[in-house]
């Protein structure tokens, strides 16, 4: 059977009216949610492990670097298990890795052995880029009936995943050890594992696998390298304020841990509300002007975060960030939908994967510059990000110019 006769009857597979098919998806979805709660869990988890009283920036470097390798080897890893188990198992493994990574976690808390931790974070960037890969796939039937609202919805639930596992280890930071959370956390994804394993045969759906050539001649184009460009600096910048808020506050406010966690937790809010609220907007509103205030508002409360002494201005400069973070990913989604109507959601998560490198490389990367010059720098990158994603997105909308004459 040649290739486009293998594609086409995959494709088949995958119409949007097929019951089955949109029951994976749904899946899909959720397992967004989870790969939600392994990102955040690094930037939420140092307080917890005490890095507010005893600061190491430069391991904290090193656990971010861990995460991201984690997740593209998890990415990489996640198309061959694809391709031969089958979407379920691969959600299923990928959550599987998750619970055990985070119960590695829980065995090498402070002050056990640091090799342990980073052997964990390295787990759970591999869970997270599995689940990433095969929740990518998953979603393809609904992404065939609308496009923007599928991916955001994705970024959504990412989202809320972030802020479940922020609002936990909050709630319940004076009442437990650190291995004991962990523990609780690790039996959300070991559930979801047993959830996905029992799928049935018969929900299996066979997913187009694109060959990497193929990839990377679609991001040859000038549009595609900007798209991944932008999404590169975007998350970037809320990887960056995720991944080192909650220490910064209490470094430099002598906030508590649960305090910081809390207004962690109001950043991941604002981003999973205004998320919403923005796709909403984009059919209501002017696209340069939710772009223009969102900017505006990024660099407004970075700088309101980095001059405040109270927890009033700190808790402004959260909102605003985290309200102008959450509006420039629905713009670029809708954008690269209509750019890229060929593309489907996997072919999209090389994309992400380089957006989330983006994301863990932000946090990885300020650990080293706060080992020399102190913890103030974690808010000049996301400023300098700000600036950087204006200029690409008006590069972005010169190139749709110069193509369309």
């Amino acid at each position: 059977m040649t290739k486009d006769a293998t594609r086409t009857r995959s494709e088949g597979q995958m119409n949007p009216g097929n019951g089955v098919a949109m029951t994976v998806a749904r899946r899909g979805l959720g397992a967004m949610f989870f790969s939600g709660m392994l990102i955040a869990l690094l930037g939420a988890v140092l307080p917890v492990w005490r890095y507010h009283l005893e600061p190491d920036f430069a391991l904290i470097g090193h656990y971010f670097l861990l995460q991201n390798l984690g997740v593209l080897g998890g990415a990489a890893g996640g198309g061959w298990v694809l391709g031969r188990k089958g979407v379920g198992f691969a959600l299923a493994l990928g959550c599987g890795l998750a619970c055990g990574a985070l119960l590695l976690l829980a065995a090498f808390c402070p002050p056990a052995s640091v090799w342990g931790r980073l052997a964990g974070l390295l787990l759970m960037g591999c869970a997270a880029g599995v689940i990433n890969h095969a929740g990518m796939h998953a979603v393809t039937p609904m992404y065939e009936i609308h496009r923007a609202a599928t991916l955001n919805l994705a970024g959504i639930l990412f989202g809320a995943g972030c802020l479940t596992c922020v609002l936990f280890l909050a709630g319940a930071f004076f009442f437990y050890t650190a291995p004991s959370l962990l523990i609780l956390l690790a039996a959300l994804p070991g559930l979801a594992a047993g959830v996905f394993a029992r799928t049935p045969p018969a929900a299996e759906i066979v997913l187009p696998e694109r060959h990497w050539r193929e990839a990377i001649r679609d991001f040859r184009t000038p549009a595609a390298l900007l798209f991944a460009a932008i999404l590169f600096f975007q998350f970037g910048n809320e990887g960056a304020l995720a991944g080192w808020l909650a220490l910064f506050l209490t470094q430099r406010l002598g906030a508590s841990p649960a305090t910081s966690l809390l207004l962690l937790a109001l950043y991941w809010a604002a981003l999973v509300l205004g998320r919403t609220a923005a796709q909403w907007a984009l059919s209501r509103v002017r696209h340069g002007r939710m772009l223009a205030g969102a900017v505006l508002a990024q660099i407004f409360g970075c700088m309101a975060l980095y001059f405040t002494d109270n927890l009033f201005g700190a808790t402004v400069g959260v909102l605003l960030t985290g309200g102008g973070f959450s509006v420039i990913l629905p713009l670029v989604l809708e954008k690269i939908g209509d750019r890229f109507p060929q593309f489907h959601p996997a072919v999209f998560n090389g994309i992400f994967s380089i957006a989330w490198t983006g994301a863990l490389l932000a946090p990885a990367s300020l650990g080293y510059l706060a080992h020399y010059a102190g913890i103030g720098v974690v808010l000049g990158l996301p400023v300098l990000g700000a600036l950087m994603v204006i200029v690409l997105l008006l590069a972005l909308w010169l190139e749709a110019r110069l193509t369309a004459a």
